[in-house]
């Protein structure tokens, strides 16, 4: 068992498509651990999280996809404080040793990792149901993290990209009765896939928000639960902070919006969660920068409300009365759901 593990290690994972020449890496993979230096004027970020098939993706998944969406959302937690990937970890366990599934899983590893030049560093593989599990670090010029308790009233609430994509990909990628993604257009098809198995790690525009924004999240859960996650940090003492949101400014996709029905929209979109966008707070004075820096990258940056005085998440409709924001008539489809 120790030969073969080596060997697979050798084969599949201590590759050259999977080493990049960062800073801060004094020994990569292959030795009892690697070695890192913190350069002069960085700070170290480091986040970890572990993925169970049928828990966080579905049985069955191509290797090549699983391997990218189990990366990818580690990077977003290095987006969303503004640091930029230098590499990353990975304990693996396998129920059984497939070749094809480990040149897949290689290849989706290698690809994403070259994208984001995140060199993997060491890792573990074990016999045991399918788990993975990555840990990333990263760099951030000293005391520019962005962090989830700097939001004030007044500012800006703004997201990257689209949402609701990844939650409305999986009943079809889970094959919950109704939804057969066989059945979409070769497009939504796509948009759907990518949403939930490649998410955009938004690690480029956690870098340009460096001094701009207030506060920063990643979106895992759904904007409504993760911005509450700021709205609370930022809290200072008996001085709660609340949202208004604009209901008709809360960005989707072309597809979004052509297969959910116009009263779950909302719902869904602010609600579903995968997203893996940033969700920032911005100050006034700063909102037109932050535009700027984002439009430079070519990526969306909407503003979707602000924050205010009080407590909790109200929406404001089109003619703009105001209510508070209820996602009890949705019911996010869990991996575990066979409902």
């Amino acid at each position: 068992m120790a030969l073969a593990e080596f060997e697979l290690i050798r084969q599949y994972f201590n590759t050259a498509s999977l080493t990049f020449p960062r800073p801060g890496i004094v020994l990569g993979p292959g030795d009892d651990c690697a070695l890192l230096a913190v350069p002069a004027g960085s700070h170290l970020a480091m986040s970890m999280d572990t993925l169970n098939e049928g828990v966080h993706f579905p049985a069955g998944a191509d290797a090549a996809d699983l391997a990218q969406r189990c990366l990818r959302v580690n990077l977003s937690d290095l987006a969303a404080m503004g640091a930029e990937p230098v590499g990353f970890t990975l304990a693996l366990s396998l129920p059984n040793v497939s070749e094809d599934w480990l040149q897949g899983f290689n290849r989706g590893l290698s690809q994403c990792a070259s994208q984001y030049q995140c060199s993997l560093l060491g890792g573990d593989t074990t016999r045991g149901p399918l788990t993975i599990t990555i840990q990333v670090h990263g760099l951030v010029p000293a005391g520019q993290a962005l962090r989830r308790n700097g939001a004030r009233v007044g500012d800006g609430i703004y997201v990257t990209g689209v949402l609701g994509d990844a939650a409305l990909a999986l009943p079809y990628l889970t094959h919950r009765p109704g939804f057969d993604l066989s059945a979409l257009n070769p497009a939504d098809r796509e948009t759907l896939q990518a949403a939930f198995y490649r998410p955009p790690a938004r690690t480029a525009a956690g870098a340009a928000l460096r001094g701009l924004a207030s506060a920063a999240i990643d979106v895992s859960d759904g904007v409504a639960s993760d911005l509450l996650h700021i709205l609370d940090a930022s809290a200072n003492g008996d001085a709660m902070l609340g949202a208004v949101l604009d209901g008709g400014n809360v960005p989707v996709s072309q597809a979004f919006a052509r297969l959910v029905a116009s009263p779950d929209r909302l719902a869904m979109a602010l609600g579903g969660g995968d997203d893996y966008e940033l969700c920032v707070t911005v100050p006034p004075a700063r909102e037109a920068q932050a535009r700027a820096a984002l439009q430079a990258l070519g990526l969306q940056f909407t503003r979707i409300g602000e924050v205010v005085a009080g407590s909790g998440i109200m929406v404001r409709d089109g003619s703009g009365v105001v209510q508070p924001l209820r996602l009890n008539g949705y019911r996010h489809f869990g991996m575990d759901d066979n409902e």
